[in-house]
């Protein structure tokens, strides 16, 4: 859904950083973001590193320790977000922040591929999606991405933490607003920004 929406056809990937993780927060300042949008995911959490350039999809689960519901707080400095995949991998991915769910489930207690997600926006229904939406099953993104970060040397390891890729249509963020994200499986996860 976001890649039709950037009009980019491959996926992109950037790093996380402590100072962007917002999880637990009580509000998020919008204070130093230009044109930030919101996206639900689902994040998966690393309990042992992937080995070889390779990895199966049945590996990447197998080194998986948890998944909670996530959000991710895109933004970028170009007008009306009118990018090409080189100004996303240029900005890392468009990250400015993150927050983690609390809820963790083990894989087997998600649907992976026909669970729901609803993104509601002061109360109001602004995105739907499925996990099939993020290349046909989450984890296909983060086998993906676990190739990718081989080919660079920096294969995925214990505590490495993925967001896999948004569950349906990202949207606009501005200063009082308060999303609920509510993914199947898991506990809502909500974030107001000031």
């Amino acid at each position: 859904a976001v890649q039709a929406q950037l009009g980019v056809d491959e996926p992109d990937y950037g790093m996380l950083f402590d100072v962007d993780d917002v999880s637990g927060a009580a509000s998020i300042s919008a204070a130093g973001l230009m044109q930030p949008k919101v996206e639900a995911e689902i994040a998966f959490v690393f309990g042992r590193p992937l080995q070889g350039a390779n990895p199966s999809v049945e590996e990447v689960a197998a080194a998986i320790d948890y998944a909670v519901a996530a959000v991710e707080i895109v933004d970028s400095a170009i007008a009306d977000w009118r990018i090409a995949l080189a100004d996303t991998v240029a900005d890392n991915a468009s990250g400015a922040k993150f927050a983690l769910g609390s809820d963790r489930r083990k894989l087997s207690e998600v649907d992976l591929h026909l669970g729901g997600m609803e993104m509601c926006l002061d109360g109001r229904q602004v995105s739907v999606g499925v996990a099939a939406a993020c290349l046909g099953n989450p984890l296909n993104a983060t086998q993906w991405l676990a190739k990718k970060m081989a080919e660079v040397g920096r294969p995925l390891g214990a505590g490495d933490i993925v967001l896999s890729g948004a569950l349906g249509p990202m949207c606009n963020a501005r200063p009082g607003n308060e999303f609920t994200v509510n993914v199947q499986g898991f506990k809502p996860l909500r974030i107001a920004f000031e």
